[in-house]
């Protein structure tokens, strides 16, 4: 799904009103025709008490029709227009003006706290004060009536997006913005719906198709695309009948240290697990008699040295190395890794302590390969591209970055997000469960081993951290968030797999249906 930023939501509006010849009023009806379809299906009638906040731009104009529409379906329905400016918008006074034919009771004007009314905790706010539009501090006296939201405790549906949040900036005052339990977003989720400064304003999203122009949303180029199902199996490339393992690549990953040879154990089943053809894991002889036992199917090459990794050399001819986890960073490591960087052409995959190695030895980043992938955790992140002021800035330090170095990054989080030069790509599977040691390790076992079979960097990237993701949640039903372990998630790699094919139980259900 594509994330489109503001301003190409307006150009969308304004094709949309000229190619199919209607009105922006008659948009703003569809808008809030969808709202409150959503709302209908869900309440059925109930005569909960419902508070439409709306501002008297073109956001207050979709709580406008919303209102008149719910009023004329008998729902017990208060409207209040925040009058925070003398200003209005043309399609709000088109839609004030109709909803006064309907009610003489309401709306209601609000200009200061004194006019705040009284909510319950068992009502619904409908928050429609401010949208994707807003370029100014929100008045004082508007942030309490958020606040008046908030301390009500009542459920709080948002239009399009939570009120004060603005689409590209991270909010100096979080007092002056709507925290939304519902947000009902047009055509495209927000970007801010996924940064960890911004996505607490929200605590669930949905889009909903207003019927903007097809041909702008097809063909029109993002920043962002969110990631799921849909998205990956477009990127999944099945196997041939008469193929052998010979066709699916030679993983090597190189790591472990004493006392971190379970990094390499995890990384190297990861592979495994994620479809590589054969798997070597290079470490330090000390982890020689634990890779042959806890992963059989892995074959093992070992470092001169007992304890650490002294030098990197083999005669196998692997397809990808991945390098970092466990491995540590003492003198010897770190000049076996630049020795090795200065010959190799290989794709690489770098994580954990490979990180913190180039992030002390920055010259180092010149002679990583085009391509290669990196996948830092935020202290990693930080230690690589330097201290962010938020979220926004964060992301530029690190698209800076990619392009310098022509380089896949991913930014671990909640919405783990796949950066290359400009382009993001961000996850929607995952849980808190993941949050335990070794899953990283996991990860970069899952990105090898899908390399190795043949897909590109980025692909792999993204593809293998949707995998990962979706292997977590799928074990957590199973184990729940506390007992997850990082070697669950490589167990339930191949339910991930499956359920890329697995169909809704709803379709299934019709299809049922119709074969009776």
């Amino acid at each position: 799904m594509k994330i489109f930023s503001k301003e190409q939501i307006y150009e969308a509006d304004k094709l949309t009103v000229e190619r199919q010849e209607i009105s922006s009023a008659e948009l703003m009806e569809r808008a809030g025709t969808q709202i409150f379809n959503w709302m209908h299906l869900r309440m059925q009638g109930a005569q909960v008490p419902i508070h439409i906040f709306c501002g008297i731009g073109n956001n207050g104009g979709d709580g406008l029709v919303l209102g008149r529409q719910l009023i004329l379906d008998g729902y017990n329905v208060y409207v209040y227009i925040v009058n925070y400016s003398d200003k209005r918008s043309k399609d709000f006074l088109v839609n004030y003006d109709r909803i006064k034919n309907v009610t003489k009771d309401w709306p209601v004007l609000l200009d200061s706290e004194n006019d705040f009314p009284e909510i319950n905790p068992d009502d619904i706010i409908v928050d429609a004060v401010f949208g994707i539009g807003l370029n100014r501090p929100v008045a004082d006296w508007v942030k309490s009536l958020f606040q008046h939201f908030k301390e009500s405790k009542a459920f709080t549906l948002s239009i399009d997006i939570p009120s004060g949040l603005q689409t590209d900036v991270v909010p100096k005052d979080e007092n002056g913005v709507v925290w939304a339990n519902y947000t009902l977003s047009f055509a495209t989720p927000k970007l801010v719906f996924f940064l960890p400064d911004t996505s607490k304003y929200t605590q669930q999203w949905e889009v909903l198709d207003i019927g903007l122009d097809n041909d702008f949303l097809f063909t029109t180029t993002t920043e962002a695309d969110l990631i799921g199902k849909n998205e990956v199996l477009t990127m999944y490339m099945p196997r041939e009948k008469f193929s052998h393992k010979g066709n699916y690549g030679h993983s090597l990953i190189v790591g472990g240290s004493y006392g971190k040879i379970g990094a390499v154990v995890l990384a190297s089943k990861a592979a495994l697990s994620a479809g590589a053809g054969l798997v070597t894991a290079y470490i330090p002889k000390c982890g020689y008699t634990v890779l042959q036992s806890a992963v059989p199917e892995a074959m093992v090459i070992t470092d001169v040295k007992e304890e650490i990794i002294s030098n990197v050399e083999f005669n196998i001819q692997p397809n990808v190395i991945g390098f970092g986890v466990g491995v540590g960073t003492v003198g010897k490591t770190v000049e076996a890794f630049e020795r090795f960087l200065k010959t190799n052409t290989l794709p690489l995959v770098i994580d954990a302590d490979g990180l913190n190695i180039l992030a002390e030895n920055k010259a180092l980043m010149k002679l990583l390969p085009k391509d290669s992938v990196l996948t830092p955790h935020p202290k990693e992140l930080e230690r690589l591209i330097g201290a962010w002021k938020d979220d926004f800035d964060k992301l530029e330090k690190a698209k800076a970055f990619s392009k310098k170095y022509q380089l896949v990054l991913v930014i671990k989080g909640a919405n783990t997000m796949t950066l290359y030069q400009d382009k993001l790509y961000i996850n929607t599977t995952g849980n808190p469960g993941m949050a335990t040691a070794g899953s990283g390790d996991v990860l970069t076992g899952i990105i090898v081993g899908l390399i190795s079979q043949g897909y590109n960097p980025l692909i792999a990237t993204v593809f293998g951290v949707y995998l990962h993701g979706k292997s977590a949640d799928i074990a957590i039903e199973d184990y729940g968030y506390q007992s997850l372990l990082a070697s669950h998630i490589i167990e339930y790699l191949g339910a991930a797999y499956l359920d890329l094919f697995k169909q809704p139980e709803n379709v299934q259900e019709k299809a049922k249906n119709a074969e009776t």
